[in-house]
């Protein structure tokens, strides 16, 4: 009978799995309705354009980069958006507006770091307060979204099968597709092969005859559309743009993909490990909230005492393959 062994590469996707198990059942444990399926949709739809934005990055940490931009990009779609819609413009026509903003944008990053051979965090950072910037020039404060559209469409919700009293919002429905999208590009798709093969070695991807430059422009620009697509569906969750909203937002995305089992090195990383990192933060934060008596910077001693330890894990790991 042969043993199941894990490879060192879905170790720490697996004890990510592990950490969000015990998480959620001692919080079904410790508070009552704790496990009920409504508190469960609501993790996936709180955090769906954390989750979206996080996938993105997952992308660029893949390819060997890191994207600080994703936070000031989500909130400049979703201060466009308002603004667009507030002018008169659909709200179709300016989700399409602003989806094709972001991926432009990452573009143009890509481009830098490419062509002009520029340190991505350097590049990205300055991209960062570029879309921040320009989120206060299209609007300075806080603006609401009313439209019948986005009452309608927020409205419509998929109904689960066991109970008509509870529905998924569209926001989890989103992420869920997402997930289910950008899994099938970075498993079975030549883009993720690439991607993968750029963030092991980029100079074994070149002799390969990998497409280098192209692979990556197009990896900031999948990063850049995937947070603008954040900023939609977080103006779907909150009927409004802020341009000072999101402040950080790309830091948890990076530990979500790290908790989730993405190597910061590159080469290695799966994109429902992302989710589960993204839940484990959820988790983290509905834990404190049924608490009840802690403050909420918990949430960032607990998130930051879990990237310690899967860094760890990352760096044994790393070594024990050497």
């Amino acid at each position: 009978m042969k043993k199941l062994r894990l490879s060192p590469q879905t170790i720490p996707m697996v004890a990510s799995v592990a950490v969000l198990i015990v998480l959620y059942v001692g919080g079904c444990l410790a508070f009552d309705n704790f496990g009920s399926l409504r508190v469960l949709i609501n993790l996936f739809g709180d955090n769906a354009f954390l989750g979206v934005a996080a996938i993105g990055i997952t992308f660029v940490i893949l390819s060997g980069g890191i994207d600080l931009s994703v936070g000031a990009v989500v909130a400049l779609t979703s201060i466009l958006i308002a603004g667009l819609i507030g002018h008169g413009l659909h709200p179709l026509a300016a989700i399409a507006v602003s989806l094709a903003f972001g991926a432009a944008f990452g573009a143009l990053m890509g481009t830098l770091i490419q062509v002009f051979e520029l340190p991505p965090f350097l590049v990205t950072l300055g991209g960062m307060f570029l879309a921040r910037g320009l989120g206060f020039v299209v609007h300075p404060e806080s603006l609401s979204i009313d439209h019948p559209f986005y009452g309608d469409f927020v409205s419509q919700t998929l109904s689960l099968p066991v109970t008509r009293k509870l529905s998924i919002p569209f926001t989890a429905v989103c992420l869920v597709a997402v997930v289910i999208g950008a899994t099938m590009l970075a498993r079975w798709s030549r883009f993720g092969r690439n991607v993968r093969a750029i963030g092991s070695s980029e100079a074994s991807a070149r002799l390969m005859g990998v497409p280098i430059a192209r692979t990556k422009i197009l990896v900031y620009t999948l990063a850049g559309a995937l947070s603008a697509l954040g900023g939609v569906v977080a103006t779907f969750y909150m009927q409004s743009g802020n341009p000072a909203s999101f402040v950080g937002l790309e830091l948890d995305a990076i530990a979500a993909a790290v908790i989730g089992g993405t190597l910061l090195r590159g080469g290695v990383g799966f994109i429902p490990g992302t989710l589960v990192g993204v839940l484990i933060l959820g988790v983290i934060q509905t834990l404190i909230i049924f608490q009840g008596t802690l403050n909420s910077w918990w949430t960032r001693i607990a998130v930051g005492g879990l990237l310690f330890v899967f860094i760890l894990l990352q760096q044994l790991i790393t070594r024990r393959k050497k």
